[in-house]
């Protein structure tokens, strides 16, 4: 599991982004840790309209976090084909990604990173998407 805190924290999902992220997750490879983990978030979020004001991590919107051996650091979350780790477009299917999605400024957990390591993460702000995204051709695998 990525997070491995007792109490996860409350997490909300767009109605669009659950579904873009539902069928992003099942069509990847059976085994795939991250997808299990990636449908596990989902069964658990709230998932709230479109139109409501998006104060928390989602597609295409960035945010500003804080761990204790990188120190601060401002990433955009995007799916798998826009990942650039050099321009800080994290891919929701990492388990940082995962980790990120639905979180608000000030809510902290722990998670796994690939190389087993344990870390924890505070949200220090959260920006929405910049513009509508949602005419996306379907889901990209990594």
């Amino acid at each position: 599991m990525t997070k491995q805190s007792p109490e996860k924290p409350a997490i909300r999902v767009t109605q669009t982004d659950s579904n873009r992220l539902w069928m992003l997750a099942n069509a990847s490879d059976k085994g795939n840790e991250v997808a299990d983990d990636l449908l596990a978030e989902l069964e658990r979020a709230t998932v709230v309209p479109d139109s409501d004001k998006v104060d928390f991590i989602s597609l295409g919107g960035s945010a500003v976090y804080a761990t204790e051996s990188q120190g601060e650091r401002q990433v955009t979350l995007v799916l798998p084909r826009d990942a650039d780790i050099a321009h800080e477009r994290v891919s929701i299917m990492t388990p940082v990604g995962v980790a990120l999605l639905g979180l608000s400024a000030g809510q902290s957990f722990q998670w796994k990173t690939r190389d087993g390591r344990m870390e924890t993460l505070t949200i220090i702000s959260v920006n929405p998407p910049p513009f509508d995204d949602t005419d996306d051709d379907g889901p990209s695998a990594a």
